[in-house]
């Protein structure tokens, strides 16, 4: 028995139901039977990471979430939502999935599908598992992805972080933006910069990369409140000069460890 997902749309004279036209089953001319979703929703088993205090809507958002995927993907290993989403309130501009599999997966439809379904903008991101390993091993926005997060399964990874110094010369480097551009760039796009160039010392230093960690640090080292670098309520002169303080620290440490290992090449 087929089933689709599909939302009421108010239309001029009749509300009407949309349904993909890439779909088996269900043809033209078809009867069907129309009853609620929302209370039939299953309530699937979830895996809360560092995000525990989710309001029940959105709780109820990812089920929905879930149980599309399942009825639209035959093969899949875990389905994991993060991002700011997961965030207190409503503030969020998409819903960020991340979706493990080895099978090739049509994005853009199951992107459809699902935006059609809850009316909420997705990003979708599709990697099978070795690469999201990888990933966590050698990248902190990785590590930071996951840090927060809700899945479908367990999550599992026991982790040795790969250093590899070019490329987190080449994910500092965004971070320098916030001092050329600090008077066009919102608090949301301030908060994002200042976080990865945290991360990204955190990195260096072997720490374990979450939310709390990185305000703690943004606290401890920039002497100020994240709050303040959300909402824009920055003092530009005072925050810029500790800002470039702690960039360049941690531009010298990653250069160093660039042209050490150049050195060692040509040793070798």
């Amino acid at each position: 028995m087929v089933e689709l997902i599909a939302k009421i749309s108010k239309g001029s004279k009749m509300d009407q139901i949309y349904i993909p036209k890439n779909r088996s089953g269900l043809q033209v001319g078809n009867y069907v039977v129309i009853k609620p979703l929302l209370k039939e929703i299953p309530k699937k088993t979830l895996y809360f990471y560092n995000a525990e205090n989710i309001e029940p809507i959105k709780i109820n958002i990812i089920n929905q979430v879930f149980l599309i995927i399942e009825n639209n993907i035959e093969f899949y290993d875990n389905i994991i939502i993060t991002g700011s989403f997961l965030e207190k309130g409503f503030n969020f501009n998409d819903l960020d999935i991340l979706i493990i599999s080895k099978e090739k997966i049509d994005a853009d439809f199951l992107k459809n599908i699902l935006e059609k379904s809850i009316g909420i903008k997705m990003h979708l991101i599709l990697m099978n598992n070795a690469e999201l390993i990888k990933g966590l091993s050698i990248d902190p926005l990785y590590q930071m992805m996951i840090s927060k997060c809700v899945s479908e399964k367990r999550l599992i990874y026991r982790l040795k972080n790969e250093i590899n110094y070019k490329l987190l010369d080449l994910q500092l480097l965004k971070s320098k933006s916030l001092i050329d551009n600090f008077d066009v760039l919102d608090g949301k796009e301030k908060y994002y910069l200042t976080k990865n160039m945290i991360a990204i010392r955190l990195f260096l230093q072997n720490e374990r990369l979450n939310n709390k960690k990185i305000d703690e640090t943004v606290k401890e080292e920039l002497k100020t409140n994240p709050d303040s670098i959300k909402n824009n309520l920055l003092e530009k002169k005072e925050f810029i000069k500790k800002y470039n303080v702690f960039y360049k620290k941690t531009f010298n440490k990653i250069l160093s460890n660039i042209k050490n290992g150049s050195e060692q090449e040509k040793i070798n």
